[in-house]
């Protein structure tokens, strides 16, 4: 495997294996034990969003994934005053930042920064003071780019829901789109990571993304699981990985 495919960090979302086990109540599917396996498998970080309404992951997960798995952690967080004390009393290795509605399914695009760039440089603040790398969840968007970088960020992750929807002309554009602003993400200093709705074929894309360091992964892999394990879910979309960045590699 080439250093630019080994130097991509695949993490994985364990939220909707607590979906799944709060549809039933009780202790399974356990979040920690699903982590597990995927560390096995090869991922290299694991990602949570703790929620308002705490609808999937709860608080005594973070606890546990931060403390059980041997991985660094990823914590998903709304900007708000709970989860920033929240995120500071845990410490997990980063906290990204993401928009935040309860009436949504999933997460519907990407943080405005440009918005709220006050705000959310006071809780980038507040994170790095607790030794927390700060990362935002943007759509690809230069403007959004460039305020992130303001708003003191360590990285940021771009909106991959358009590139997973588009097909065809559409697809390519959006694709053109995100290499465009990886390339800025990267001249400006910040590490570039995407995620949301990849599959192995799109993950495939996105990794042929300049300057990318880290793919975040969650809804695609717990499905896959139930077919090929996860473990072994998480093989594949390695191997996914590897494949695109070689391409990229190769442009």
């Amino acid at each position: 495997m080439s250093a630019a495919a080994t130097a991509i960090r695949l993490g994985v979302n364990v939220d909707h294996a607590a979906t799944l086990r709060n549809a039933r109540g009780g202790r399974r599917p356990d979040p920690v034990e699903v982590a597990l396996a995927a560390a096995r498998g090869g991922a290299d970080r694991i990602t949570a969003h703790l929620r308002e309404d705490r609808r999937h992951i709860q608080d005594a997960d973070i606890a546990r994934l931060k403390e059980k798995t041997g991985l660094p952690l990823n914590f998903e967080m709304a900007p708000t005053d709970e989860m920033l004390a929240f995120a500071c009393a845990h410490k997990p290795k980063s906290a990204m930042m993401v928009p935040e509605k309860r009436e949504e399914l999933t997460t519907e695009g990407g943080l405005d920064v440009a918005g709220h760039e006050e705000r959310l440089a006071f809780c980038a603040g507040k994170l790095r003071d607790s030794g927390i790398e700060v990362s935002f969840f943007i759509d690809p968007d230069e403007a959004q780019t460039e305020s992130a970088s303001r708003a003191g960020a360590d990285s940021v992750e771009f909106h991959t829901g358009p590139l997973c929807a588009a097909e065809g002309k559409a697809r390519e554009k959006e694709i053109a789109l995100l290499r465009k602003c990886a390339a800025r993400a990267h001249q400006m200093g910040l590490e570039v990571h995407a995620g949301h709705g990849l599959d192995f074929e799109t993950a495939r894309l996105a990794a042929s993304l300049p300057h990318l360091r880290e793919l975040n992964i969650g809804h695609f892999l717990i499905g896959a699981a139930l077919i090929f394990g996860m473990e072994e879910a998480v093989r594949r979309m390695r191997r996914a990985i590897a494949s695109g960045a070689e391409a990229g590699a190769a442009r």
